[in-house]
């Protein structure tokens, strides 16, 4: 532990499993003050909370919901904290097979994916510190066409977009906006999103140690590392960034 987050209060949202989680996990590691966790399952996050500890704070909160995300502002400033950094997180994803996609489908991946990550920011930045940082989660689909995905595909390339602009409109108060696009990862998105059944999972594993260089699926704690890092003081000159953390397999 380096404690490069100490006394830091930092929000994370989808933060009961997953990427989310690891990143939460990780910032307590290395000293942060508090950190608040959303979710939209309260069991998942009553279990979050307990692993985490009691510098956790758990908000149930559905990020496609502005009276949500209003309510996780006031939790923040009923504790009288201010943000050193915004990890927006949430994220689902959904296969949609052109020509089989209903308007349902449509709105569900926008309204998390895009919507929800553009209203956490809106909604959290009176809250945010100069100079301190948001660090939001795409994938490395929002650069490719990977079959059957076209939304999430395109919901991630938005987000992408999210941090160029913001790098820029938030320049007078020295916020900095990056991107963290994991490669593939073991997480319960594949299980509960993708509704993937184990042998689907190793068969896609086994195809990933094929096409990745580094010859393995990654686990999300090594996604974590890599979002602390954009939010750190150590990336204090890196703005507007997408950094790909997918073992080299958008290099090649």
């Amino acid at each position: 532990m380096s404690g490069k987050f100490s006394n830091q209060v930092a929000v994370v949202t989808g933060a009961s499993t997953g990427i989310g989680f690891a990143i939460a996990q990780a910032l307590l590691v290395e000293g942060a003050k508090r950190v608040y966790i959303t979710g939209r399952s309260a069991g998942t996050l009553e279990a979050a909370v307990a692993k985490l500890g009691d510098k956790a704070v758990a908000v149930l909160s559905d990020v496609s919901s502005q009276v949500d995300l209003d309510k996780l502002k006031a939790t923040i400033e009923a504790r009288h904290d201010q943000l050193d950094a915004v990890f927006a997180n949430a994220g689902i994803c959904e296969k949609n097979p052109l020509g089989e996609t209903t308007e349902a489908t449509y709105y569900n991946v926008f309204d998390v994916n895009v919507k929800g990550v553009f209203f956490t920011v809106q909604t959290l930045l009176p809250l945010m510190k100069d100079g301190s940082s948001v660090v939001l989660t795409a994938s490395i689909c929002s650069s490719n066409g990977m079959e059957g995905l076209s939304l999430y595909n395109a919901s991630k390339a938005a987000v992408r977009s999210f941090a160029r602009t913001w790098a820029n409109e938030l320049k007078g108060r020295k916020i900095r906006a990056n991107v963290l696009s994991p490669g593939f990862t073991r997480t319960p998105l594949m299980d509960n999103g993708l509704k993937m059944s184990a042998g689907e999972i190793e068969a896609l594993r086994q195809h990933v140690e094929q096409i990745t260089p580094l010859g393995y699926m990654a686990q999300p704690e090594e996604i974590a590392t890599a979002a602390l890092f954009l939010a750190s003081a150590d990336a204090k000159y890196v703005n507007g960034v997408e950094l790909m953390v997918d073992g080299g397999l958008s290099q090649i």
